[in-house]
């Protein structure tokens, strides 16, 4: 821009009207736009042009539609004496006097360098320099400066100095926007190395036009990492600025505006030119977050070159300082206390691939997610979920293993530090999201390694993105996403093209056909390496098998626990005394570890039984120590027997948790069980009907076995003369019906449980028998024939005195010799004391009177269960006598 000069009668200056200020930009060799210092905002401004001089136009690009006006270049030596006044004057501060002002508003006046007509005098100095003529018309001899500004011209023109000298003084300035096709291409060309340049234009207080030399091409650049309040323009043209717009662009101006700087370009995404601007005295890019005049943006960030790390700590300092866009910020973890927000604690479980499990120093258990990552996922995995019910996501989605594992070997059993990075509060279901409870969201590291980053950039696990304005995210995000793009461009994990990892792991927890066919291949192998997936008790345990790719339920061997509460047919079962504690102890100690497992042996339902160790350590004698458990008697097969009874002593004798209120029975008590009578036998015919593997059976009164069969011919009789509709009835569980059975006799029973009208589950309730039948084979039990007329006749009975064989194999036996001798056969029997679940009772046998118990302790089959009741001891006796004669004769390889 170049200014047309005062009038030649101005006056001279004067103390009296001079005016100071700081020199803010300079427009052309003779105007320079002066401001007044800020007070509580950008400050005032005002354009000076200087009097009685003139020089050279600077180009001016036409303005957009308007196609008869043509771009116009530089005046020569137009830009030299623009640098000569800007190197001079930018920032500097002036004093001048205005001399006259045109009715437009335009001012002109003398400047002089400094605060003071001392000074120099800028106008002799572009004079003197050849970059600027005098106004020579109108000249009067009277007007000292002007004469002394024609005596400089004067020298200049005989020493040919700038515009006097012969040729030069032009400049090209190009605007890369319509000189270079490719911008991309030309911002890689300079390899990210400082360019020197000038600060043109500042749009606001992140985006300017800078000047890049020595080629003078003029480019708009948005500083990388950041973004300013911007001015937003209306409809109606105007333009109306968001909260602190105005102040930032003016911190940006009074630091860059016409100064000698270096820009690093960084990249150019969709046309857009990012860059950071380095000046003697800072980088901008960090000022302006430290003063609250900016924040981070995630999309720029990662081709910040000068460590994204100083740009949050930056804007960190702002927020903690809550200074101008930061007045209102309330931190995510604000309401937490200073030993909550950061605390070491032991990983004691690793939930998927993102979350876990640790123990703090109070004991308290707290679930940990690690922040701003996501695991592995499956697209449509809800979908996959329906097709087939037996979705693992552990195996089934591709890397959720290999991120799960990542983190059980690193972290499983070690102390980690915490650092809580905000609270993700609860949500609820959404059309296509699913609900979500609070979650700590953490950084969490382990010898100075955060493990969010170390499984982001193994490809393990994907950033989240964020709004821009959404601030709970991890204190470490910029490492992540830089972690994430070496994942990226290296190929790894979730971003390798290679074929993905499949895992086929059968699951063969209560399958008994495949449990029965796997048995005999561990129990040859010894010792088997294991890692525990889970823990339902103190001695029940799910396996993986690595090697042989497999899950396996495990039970303890040798000892008894505390069972926890479980869902029964009958009701919940409540938990026994420390069944919690044992379960937490088996936990910690093992859970997610690798372990080394020997088979012995498999239930009835598919489970294997066997010992467990860790680091040396026998799982069951570890439980029996802390006294968590009993030890049973199958343990006196096992080379471990001595080490267990030798710690249950102890701990009976300190009678700690199980054993507390162990103790022997007080003299009142012994007192009053020696006046008890003898036992009293009160044996009664019965009709042994059913026995089950566990060795309860059920069992009919033959004092009312002729209204059974009364019954049964009248209900048959009934059924058919009125047969029911095939498939009519509609099973409900707890239902009484009648029931088809194999012989094609009706008979009565109770639903059970009903999976398909193809599988409902029965019972007979007047033998004792179970089976599935097809609802086609049901019908409607007549209220004539229900439990009103004729109560369920067969009843549950289990055997006194005799403990059942926890082995497969021996209890196999002893049900096969009871089943030989007294099913479907008449006995005697006799209630001996009540049990949990049905009454205990001695059998004998019908034509010898033999008892059926004390045959098998005799043939070393059965342990003796050892009953304290005073008036049972004479029987006891008898029964203990005959087992000690079977371990001395070596009856039985089961006892």
């Amino acid at each position: 821009m170049a200014s047309v000069s005062a009038p030649a009668q101005a006056s001279p200056a004067s103390a009296a009207n001079l005016q100071r200020g700081i020199v803010k930009m300079v427009l052309s060799g003779c105007a320079i736009i002066v401001r007044g210092q800020p007070r509580g905002g950008p400050p005032p401004e005002r354009q000076i042009n200087l009097s009685n001089i003139r020089a050279g136009v600077l180009a001016r690009r036409a303005a957009q539609g308007q196609p008869d006006i043509k771009d116009t270049p530089d005046d020569p030596w137009a830009f030299q004496a623009r640098e000569f006044l800007r190197k001079k004057l930018i920032g500097k501060e002036v004093c001048f006097n205005v001399e006259i002002k045109t009715a437009l508003g335009r001012e002109y006046g003398m400047v002089y360098l400094g605060k003071d007509t001392t000074g120099e005098n800028i106008a002799e100095s572009l004079v003197n320099e050849g970059l600027a003529t005098v106004r020579r018309e109108g000249i009067r001899g009277n007007n000292p400066e002007q004469a002394r500004l024609c005596e400089l011209e004067d020298q200049a023109k005989a020493s040919k100095k700038g515009m006097w000298s012969e040729g030069g003084g032009t400049h090209t300035i190009r605007d890369l926007k319509y000189t270079i096709e490719n911008p991309r291409n030309f911002v890689d060309s300079l390899h990210q190395k400082p360019i020197n340049a000038i600060i043109e234009h500042v749009r606001d207080g992140s985006v300017v036009r800078a000047l890049l030399l020595p080629d003078y091409y003029l480019v708009t650049v948005m500083l990388s990492g950041i973004k300013c309040p911007t001015f937003k323009r209306e409809a109606d043209g105007t333009e109306s600025p968001e909260p602190f717009a105005a102040e930032a662009k003016f911190f940006t101006e009074s630091r860059l505006l016409q100064r000698d700087v270096q820009i690093i370009l960084e990249s150019c995404p969709n046309q857009i030119i990012l860059g950071t601007i380095l000046h003697p005295n800072g980088n901008i890019t960090e000022l302006l977050l430290k003063e609250g005049f900016a924040r981070c943006v995630d999309w720029s960030m990662a081709v910040y070159t000068q460590g994204a790390e100083k740009l949050r700590a930056a804007e960190r300092s702002a927020k903690e300082r809550k200074i101008r866009i930061w007045k209102d910020y309330v931190a995510p973890t604000a309401n937490l206390d200073q030993k909550d927000r950061q605390f070491v604690a032991k990983v004691m479980q690793v939930v998927n691939a993102d979350a876990m499990v640790v123990k703090l120093n109070s004991g308290e258990y707290k679930t940990i997610h690690l922040s701003s990552i996501r695991p592995p996922r499956n697209e449509g995995e809800e979908k996959n979920k329906d097709k087939d019910k037996r979705f693992r996501p552990l195996y089934d989605i591709p890397y959720m293993f290999e991120a799960r594992e990542f983190l059980r070997k690193k972290l499983i059993g070690k102390k980690v530090n915490v650092t809580v990075d905000y609270i993700r509060a609860a949500t609820g279901p959404g059309e296509s999201t699913p609900a979500f409870s609070e979650r700590t969201c953490a950084t969490v590291t382990i010898g100075g390694i955060n493990i969010a980053e170390a499984l982001v950039s193994k490809g393990l696990a994907t950033v989240i993105r964020y709004r821009q304005d959404d601030d709970q995210r991890s204190s470490h995000y910029d490492e992540l996403l830089a972690a994430e793009a070496r994942a990226i461009k290296n190929g790894k994990g979730l971003h390798s093209k290679k074929e993905v990892p499949i895992h086929r792991v059968a699951d063969i927890s209560g399958e008994t056909q495949k449990a029965k066919q796997f048995l005999p291949f561990l129990q040859r192998a010894g010792r088997s390496e294991a890692v525990v997936e889970h823990v339902f008790s103190g001695s029940r345990l799910k396996l993986y098998m690595p090697k042989e790719t497999c899950l396996i339920t495990f039970l303890l061997a040798g000892i008894e626990c505390p069972r926890s509460a479980r869902n029964m047919p009958g009701g919940m079962q409540v938990a026994e005394p420390f069944s919690d504690q044992a379960m937490l102890f088996t936990k910690e100690l093992v859970l997610q570890r690798e372990v080394e497992v020997e088979v012995e042996s498999m239930d009835k339902a598919g489970n294997f039984i066997g010992w467990l160790h860790i680091e040396g350590v026998n799982l069951s004698v570890a439980l029996v120590e802390n006294a968590l458990s009993k030890v049973h008697f199958t343990a006196e097969r096992s080379p471990y027997y001595k080490t267990l009874v030798s710690a249950e002593e102890q701990c009976r004798q300190r009678k700690e948790k199980i054993w507390a209120n162990y103790e022997e029975k007080p003299v009142e008590e012994v007192v009053h069980l020696s006046e008890e009578k003898e036992r009293v036998p009160n044996y009664r015919p019965v009709f042994v009907t059913e026995i089950s593997d566990n060795l309860h059976f059920y069992a009919q009164d033959v004092e009312t076995g002729a209204q059974l069969e009364t019954l049964m011919e009248t209900m048959r009789a009934e059924i058919a003369a009125h047969p029911s509709v095939e498939g009519s009835y509609s099973a409900r569980r707890g239902d009484y019906c009648l029931a088809k059975f194999a012989d094609g006799e009706w008979y009565r029973a109770r639903v059970e449980k009903v999976e398909s009208p193809a599988k409902v589950h029965v019972f007979y309730i007047d033998y004792g028998n179970r089976e599935v039948v097809p609802s086609t084979r049901l019908a409607a039990m007549p209220p004539a024939f229900g439990t009103r007329t004729l109560p369920a006749q067969a009843t549950e009975y289990t055997f006194a005195f005799i403990q059942v064989p926890l082995d497969e194999d021996a209890r196999a036996d002893v049900v096969d010799c009871i089943v030989r001798d007294i099913q479907n056969t008449q006995c005697m029997m006799n209630i001996e004391y009540s049990g949990a679940s049905c009454p205990h009772v001695s059998i004998q046998f019908g034509d010898t009177k033999e008892d059926v118990g004390l045959g098998l302790v005799k043939e070393g089959l059965v342990m003796v269960d050892v009953r304290k009741e005073k008036h049972l001891q004479k029987i006891v006796t008898e029964y203990l006598n005959s087992q000690e004669s079977a371990k001395s004769a070596r009856v039985s390889t089961h006892v």
